[in-house]
């Protein structure tokens, strides 16, 4: 991992699509973010990730707990949910672990919540393993599509950042470049089309730090 001196800190919390699961600690989507914002003048460091594939959101939590103190970080990142619908939650569950999840996230900012950035659930029920294992693809993306709806409502209560990858997600996101070699989880490149989405939300985040170092 790159290691930049005097540079702002990035903490990236979440489940397989932030560690990136399959894929190279270069490919996974919080490190190419933070790579696109130094190639745009952001000194930002590469990020710590807590985030264990098949995590739901008590089990993010509880690991963060484990972690404590985190110490506070001037820029954070959150996604996660997708474990908690693969396992049938309910989305009002869903929607208050995530709001707690939420307001550490803030807390771990510094109290800043327009240093806090939110991608969407991706949906996994249009890539081969949910066909062969014959999911009901339609179902899963409604159930997305309400933890997804939930999860914004949260971010606009809180003033926090929300950028919807789920539709880039269903976009050839059954797309042998697009998966890793499981066929559930994205590829590197699919994970730089999120970032493609995260960038111009993190740089107006972040642009008070354009050129610092």
């Amino acid at each position: 991992m790159e290691t930049v001196p005097d540079t702002i800190s990035y903490l990236a919390l979440g489940d397989s699509y932030t560690i990136g699961e399959g894929v190279d600690e270069a490919g996974r989507w919080p490190v190419q973010l933070a790579a696109r914002l130094r190639a745009s003048g952001i000194a930002i460091a590469d990020p710590r990730i807590i985030a264990t594939t098949g995590w739901t959101t008590d089990e993010l939590s509880a690991a963060m707990d484990a972690q404590e103190p985190l110490g506070d970080w001037d820029f954070v990142s959150l996604l996660i949910g997708v474990n908690n619908q693969y396992r049938g939650r309910p989305v009002d569950d869903y929607l208050g672990e995530f709001t707690r999840l939420l307001q550490r996230a803030i807390a771990l900012a510094g109290d800043r919540a327009g240093r806090v950035l939110v991608l969407s659930i991706p949906d996994w029920g249009v890539t081969p393993f949910a066909f062969a294992g014959g999911r009901d693809a339609r179902a899963i993306a409604d159930d997305l599509d309400a933890y997804n709806a939930a999860a914004r409502e949260a971010c606009e209560a809180h003033g926090v950042a929300f950028v919807d990858i789920t539709a880039i997600s269903r976009d050839d996101g059954d797309a042998t470049a697009m998966l890793a070699d499981d066929g559930l989880h994205p590829s590197a490149a699919q994970y730089a089309r999120w970032t493609d989405a995260a960038l111009p939300v993190a740089i107006g985040l972040l642009g008070d730090e354009m050129g610092s170092a």
